[in-house]
């Protein structure tokens, strides 16, 4: 086999490698229209292990590849809230959502009443804390693979 065939082989075989490795990773979609704070969570997630998909709150209603979590920022939790949470599910049905916001009070039980009342599994609060965050994303669909 000549030497050129023997590089492609071994580039091709890591490629095919990369992509298996890749298609084992927790997929995550994160939903928030500030571009700062979605670079931070992709960043975040990305660096723990998970393949995150981000995208603008108009995007949701578009279609989606399956997902094994949703991050989705809501705006105004008691008002369009959970008319947009709504939106989410049925663009991700049965996928388990953490729902974020600047108008949840810190210290919110994550899946208290508040989660209850929007549809989702569970609330945080920004500013997020990094350990807070990813302790939630193991806690509900497990470790990075």
């Amino acid at each position: 086999m000549t030497s050129w065939r023997v590089a492609y082989a071994a580039t091709s075989l890591r490629c095919l490698a990369d992509l298996q490795r890749d298609r084992n990773k927790l997929d995550i979609v994160v939903y928030e229209e500030d571009q700062l704070t979605r670079n931070l969570l992709r960043e975040w997630l990305g660096e723990a292990g998970y393949r995150v998909r981000s995208g603008a709150l108009r995007e949701a209603q578009c279609a989606r590849p399956a997902a094994d979590l949703v991050i989705a920022s809501v705006y105004m939790p008691k008002q369009s809230g959970s008319r947009w949470v709504r939106d989410i599910q049925a663009a991700h049905p049965g996928i388990p959502v953490i729902a974020i916001s600047g108008q949840f009070r810190s210290g919110l039980r994550a899946a208290g009443e508040t989660a209850q009342s929007l549809g989702v599994q569970q609330v945080m609060a920004k500013p997020l804390v990094r350990v807070n965050l990813l302790s939630a994303v193991r806690d509900m669909i497990g470790p990075p693979l």
